[in-house]
């Protein structure tokens, strides 16, 4: 079978993590997400726990949210632009490893020359976000909603910086769907389908 990438961006709430893991499970294909800073931290030589700490220093208001907010870290500009750098680095050398779904960390952008390329952004409704980070992280619904806002306004700005367009563009997806109609299960589900009829029918 020949590669494929699938890239997933998501709003904060949407359950599109979830939604990556179970889709890569039915296609049995790799799926990577937090790995992809473990590898950043490897390469630069600077132990996971540094860009951990520096991303809960910079967000720290935000408690375990900081990593949300802050997915490489919050260091001087001219860092971050290096760490991103090894990203693009990391990405391509995932993606080269074989079929895989790459998780946020603007891999739209970076795979964009990749011509077995699926690109796919998940959303949902603000009240039914506000309702999953309740949930997810046990907090109450002010702060919850203001999580969601928090984090959707991190993402859209580190977004724009490093491809030039907006993180909900949908001229730069192949797919829009919003999580809250079938669940995770039955996104995952519909999302393998796709991707079958795409990429593994040969």
């Amino acid at each position: 079978m020949e590669s494929f990438v699938i890239t997933i961006g998501r709003e904060f709430g949407s359950l599109g993590r979830q939604i990556g893991l179970r889709t890569a499970e039915l296609l049995g294909i790799a799926y990577y997400d937090r790995d992809i800073v473990e590898e950043v931290a490897h390469r630069m030589n600077m132990p996971l726990q540094t860009i951990s700490r520096e991303e809960e220093t910079a967000g720290s208001k935000f408690g375990r949210l900081s990593k949300c907010l802050f997915p490489l870290g919050s260091g001087e500009l001219m860092l971050r632009d290096k760490i991103f750098a090894v990203q693009e680095c990391v990405l391509n050398d995932f993606a080269d490893a074989g079929p895989c779904i790459l998780v946020g960390r603007c891999a739209d952008y970076v795979m964009r020359l990749r011509p077995r390329l699926m690109k796919i952004y998940i959303y949902a409704p603000l009240a039914v976000r506000t309702l999953n980070a309740m949930e997810l992280m046990n907090v109450g619904e002010v702060d919850a909603r203001r999580m969601c806002l928090d984090v959707d306004r991190a993402r859209s700005a580190y977004h724009r910086r490093y491809s030039g367009y907006d993180v909900m563009d949908p001229e730069q997806f192949h797919l829009m769907i919003d999580s809250s109609l079938l669940g995770v299960e039955g996104t995952a589900q519909l999302l393998a389908h796709l991707i079958r009829e795409k990429f593994m029918r040969e």
